[in-house]
């Protein structure tokens, strides 16, 4: 069975970013559900997989993390409104068997993401 997992990490100080606040969704159609909220830890990834074995379904999910914060507390000076505040990331499951890691390196001027395992 396989699972959802993230981490986040703050290129601009080069560290794991702690205490990104973070809401996971799936998508069905026009529909949005909100499956989970949570927070990455000291090292920049959450306490447990986001969803794991029969949880994890084929389908369209969004992980939206709120950076824009976590660089004001910080104190980082940012623009009004911020370049990056939310990030959405838009991803598919195809078989829910298989691991699926989905990072978020991020500044506040830019992000990035791949899957891994």
């Amino acid at each position: 069975m396989g699972k959802l997992s993230t981490h986040v990490l703050d290129t601009v100080h080069g560290v794991p970013a702690q205490g990104v606040a973070l809401e996971l969704y799936r998508l069905d159609g026009d529909s949005r559900t909100l499956l989970t909220q949570t927070a990455t830890n000291h090292d920049g990834r959450c306490d447990a997989p986001l969803l794991s074995g029969p949880a994890l379904t084929k389908g369209v999910y969004e992980l939206v993390f709120h950076a824009g914060d976590y660089f004001a507390r910080k104190g980082v000076s940012l623009p009004e409104p911020r370049f990056v505040d939310q990030v959405v990331l838009r991803f598919g499951v195809a078989n829910p068997d298989e691991n699926y890691h989905v990072p978020l390196v991020v500044t506040p001027w830019t992000w990035s993401t791949y899957r891994g395992s």
